[in-house]
């Protein structure tokens, strides 16, 4: 049964979709099945990985309403061991249309629920908001993947989120724990990256992935080429650590 991992932040621009992109790519190449879940009506998770949106039929809003199953939503892609459920623009009013719905805080987990024995991984890319939206994804997951920009108020967001995490687990989900923090766009140069660094060892030594992800170019540009930084540029820094991250998630998860 695949383990079901949201990947949160709810402050925008901070390496959130680049992660669940390039990690679930690396964990694809090292041979585990992954699906990655599309759940942000920005939609970047679904370019990223060079899928055309007037082309998709059923898209992540139609499991969030009861409208589609799953199976009728994945893609597979080119890329080895991924597939996607992909977003669409009408994900926007989803946020509205649960609203109606009875046990409208558990539509995503009964409808990924189906399809968790086919994936080893299943990765949940959520807005930038704690709305019904990311409810529904930490719901249906296991375990929170929380990507930090290193600068002085993603600390701020960090026990904000921490804080939603905990009311889930109170009210929906009491099994959900936390998987781990990355730290992107890290600059050992900067003196505010060392003490962003210190000041969430302190609180989460255990929690905070090894491997951070480094400021790189080739990063920013992977997603228009719609490619996963492995596939767009293999030798790239953002490349290597990429993998490393999906090493020592998959060694975590052993």
């Amino acid at each position: 049964m695949g383990k079901i991992i949201s990947v949160v932040n709810q402050k925008g621009g901070v390496g959130k979709t680049t992660t669940a992109v390039n990690l679930a790519s690396g964990i694809g190449m090292l041979g585990k099945k992954v699906l990655l879940v599309d759940s942000d009506p920005q939609g970047n998770t679904t370019s990223g990985y060079g899928i055309n949106k007037k082309d998709i039929k059923v898209s992540s809003y139609e499991l969030l309403i009861g409208l589609a199953k799953a199976d009728e939503a994945i893609i597979k892609t080119e890329f080895k061991n991924v597939d996607v459920i992909p977003a669409s623009i009408d994900l926007a009013a989803a946020e509205v249309d649960l609203i109606s719905k009875e046990h409208r805080e558990s539509q995503l987990k009964m409808a990924l629920s189906p399809v968790r024995e086919k994936y080893d991984y299943m990765f949940i890319d959520c807005p930038p908001s704690l709305g019904l939206i990311t409810i529904n994804a930490l719901n249906a997951s296991d375990t929170v993947l929380v990507p930090i920009q290193c600068e002085y108020f993603a600390l701020e967001g960090l026990s904000q989120l921490m804080a939603s995490v905990r009311q889930v687990k109170r009210l929906y989900n009491p099994t959900i724990e936390i998987e781990g923090i990355v730290l992107t766009m890290y600059d050992a140069r900067l003196n505010l990256t060392a003490q962003v660094v210190a000041e969430i060892k302190k609180y989460f030594s255990n929690k905070l992935f090894k491997t951070a992800i480094p400021r790189a170019v080739r990063l920013s540009e992977a997603p228009s080429y719609g490619r996963p930084i492995q596939y767009y540029d293999k030798r790239s820094k953002g490349a290597d650590a990429y993998n490393a991250l999906a090493k020592e998630f998959l060694k975590r998860n052993r």
